[in-house]
């Protein structure tokens, strides 16, 4: 039997702050409405998600603070950086979203922007805050992983 090839990893952007900073609860894929420039500078890899959030508003899921540079070849009617994007998912979807994050302490985080099909989505994550002493045992154990690593190596 032949191997398969992976797919290359098509991320365009993480974000590496979530993980550290909330518990993930659950991941799900979303597409995001986009225009012309902001497709072209997503491939170009110019995406910041620090302090990215979601929220759903009348039915509908939006992305707030997603910074997506301005295309530097575009034109005059290039984009606006920081707008608020609308995120697509099913009604059904949305609704269990919203469930989730009446709950306290329930937010909608951008974990990572990909390429699926020549199509940019989106990985959100259902997230509950850390606490400060979570955020060191978190540190504690990663710590713990690379020096078992290391001296498995010796």
């Amino acid at each position: 039997m032949a191997k398969k090839e992976k797919a290359p990893d098509t991320t365009l952007a993480k974000n590496r702050k979530a993980f550290h900073d909330y518990h993930i609860l659950e991941k799900l894929e979303a597409g995001i409405e986009l225009r012309g420039t902001e497709v072209k500078s997503c491939r170009a890899g110019n995406i910041s998600l620090n302090d990215t959030y979601a929220k759903v508003e009348n039915g509908e899921l939006f992305l707030y603070h997603a910074h997506i540079a301005i295309y530097e070849h575009g034109n005059r009617f290039n984009h606006e950086p920081t707008r608020k994007r609308r995120l697509l998912m099913h009604s059904r979807e949305i609704r269990k979203l919203f469930q989730q994050t009446r709950e306290k302490g329930g937010t909608l985080i951008p974990l990572r922007f990909y390429l699926l099909r020549g199509k940019v989505k989106v990985e959100l994550g259902v997230a509950k805050g850390k606490k400060t002493y979570d955020k060191r045992e978190t540190l504690r154990k990663r710590q713990d992983l690379l020096d078992a690593r290391k001296a498995m190596k010796r």
